[in-house]
């Protein structure tokens, strides 16, 4: 049975045989054939599949694909740049404030060829590139129809084309388990530091935004306390997950302590958005991993909310409490926010193929952003957009229940990243509802995850026999 054990290789060995049987080209004779039909095509190639005795389709895993290791450099170095832009750091590393770009294009520049060397297209096809191909398209179209054309370009240019790009050469390149996971450290090697300065700026009373919430040490993606939060919560159960199903007793450990840091540093943000997207999080990780012991399940996740609340800063509970109108709300946002909402479905409504990229805030009141993803995606790009932004997201949530259906057949690792990955995109969908963050990174890199896990260790392309190649 393949397992993606801490001490085991990836490869199932089973579908190393089907690779050395394919090499022997193995030849296959069609039962349909009668003994003259062989004779009169005796002289002709007969198809050739790899042959895997006694284990059916579903628990073969392919090989992972070789090649693209400068790409997945330029790919790691991006994401380094991107996340903790070295730059504000230091005024003697000022001179690199546009490296990202350069590092992006650099790496597009040398995947496009080494794609078309390896592969022999531009780009690999599954559903995911589909939609944010078609995504993109309906970006562009976009641009035309709005008030202010120049607005909207700079909208498209500035973040959202590189974040697909950069999903694009992802969905290429992480191809082994090794790749996969280096990323996914990277996530919780920038978390680990925003956490910490957040918490240590909480104890010493460093609370620069509206009086009570701390100020990110980063910028970017992490500009403000409500992004920062949607980018921890979806980390939480990542770390949940790799913790879980790891047999290394100090990575557990380490990992379990990163997830409480993670939460403590949500619950320094105040964000109400992070915090129902944790909730959500919790739920789908909890039920998940009980779906056997349901009332075991309910109860741990009712203790871990006790606790939370009971940890928590004083004026935690009431600014939670205003989500629902239970507590007074000092700055007034939750009532603004509301506003906003009503307006921008309004808009989406009245102009179902948009109002242009980054147009919308022409049309809102004061001049304010809608504060939900999926309102900024319906009302810029219009309700076509929106349906192909869902699918996005939820062709990465099927991906991962296939993984889950079985964790004695893809292995215990594997098991419980799929779950934790699962949990962050539910986690990523409920916090961004609260902020405009679809043209932002955030989901870029958690269906490019899922994807790879999907492929590596999952059903991934062992369905049909030509797809396990290298």
């Amino acid at each position: 049975m393949p397992t993606w054990d801490d001490n085991e290789s990836l490869v199932n060995p089973l579908s190393r045989r089907a690779f050395e049987a394919a090499d022997a080209s193995v030849e296959v004779r069609n039962p349909r054939f009668t003994a003259k039909a062989r004779e009169a095509t005796v002289d002709e190639p007969l198809p050739r599949v790899p042959q895997v005795a006694d284990k059916p389709p579903a628990q073969v895993l392919a090989l992972p694909q070789r090649g693209h290791a400068i790409s997945y450099f330029g790919l790691f170095l991006f994401t380094i740049v991107l996340y903790f832009r070295p730059y504000e750091f230091s005024s003697a590393l000022k001179w690199s404030a546009g490296s990202a770009f350069w590092i992006a294009l650099a790496t597009v520049a040398v995947f496009l060829p080494s794609q078309l060397a390896l592969r022999g297209n531009l780009t690999a096809r599954p559903a995911e590139v589909n939609l944010i191909l078609c995504l993109t398209v309906l970006a562009l179209l976009s641009i035309p129809i709005g008030s202010n054309p120049a607005e909207s370009w700079t909208t498209f240019n500035d973040t959202f084309i590189k974040a697909v790009l950069i999903f694009i050469v992802m969905i290429n390149v992480v191809t082994t388990e090794r790749r996969l996971t280096g990323l996914i450290y990277l996530s919780f090697a920038v978390s680990i530091l925003l956490s910490i300065y957040s918490v240590i700026d909480y104890a010493e009373g460093n609370l620069s935004v509206d009086g009570y919430r701390v100020k990110p040490m980063i910028g970017g993606i992490f500009g403000n306390p409500n992004d920062m939060a949607i980018h921890l919560v979806t980390m939480v159960p990542i770390a949940l997950g790799m913790a879980f199903g790891s047999k290394n007793i100090l990575k557990r450990l380490a990992l379990l302590g990163a997830a409480v840091l993670f939460v403590a540093a949500i619950v320094v943000t105040y964000s109400r958005g992070g915090f129902l997207g944790l909730m959500g999080a919790a739920l789908v990780f909890t039920f998940i991993l009980g779906r056997k012991k349901k009332g075991v399940a309910i109860f741990v996740l009712i203790l871990a909310a006790g606790l939370l609340m009971a940890i928590a800063p004083g004026n935690y509970l009431g600014r939670v409490l205003s989500i629902f109108g239970l507590a007074g709300d000092p700055t007034g946002s939750a009532a603004a926010r509301k506003t906003v909402l009503i307006h921008s479905l309004i808009v989406a409504i009245r102009n179902p193929f948009g109002v242009g990229m980054g147009n919308y805030r022409f049309m809102a009141p004061h001049d304010a952003v809608s504060h939900n993803a999926y309102t900024q995606v319906a009302t810029e790009m219009g309700i076509p957009a929106l349906i192909v932004y869902i699918l996005f997201m939820v062709m990465s949530l099927r991906r991962l229940k296939q993984i889950e259906k079985d964790d004695s057949a893809f292995g215990k690792r594997a098991y419980y990243l799929s779950v934790g990955l699962r949990a962050g995109l539910v986690g990523y969908m409920i916090s961004s509802f609260f902020a405009s963050v679809a043209y932002q990174w955030y989901v870029y890199y958690l269906v490019g995850f899922s994807f790879a896990l999907w492929r590596i260790a999952g059903p991934g392309e062992q369905k049909r026999p030509e797809a396990v190649k290298s």
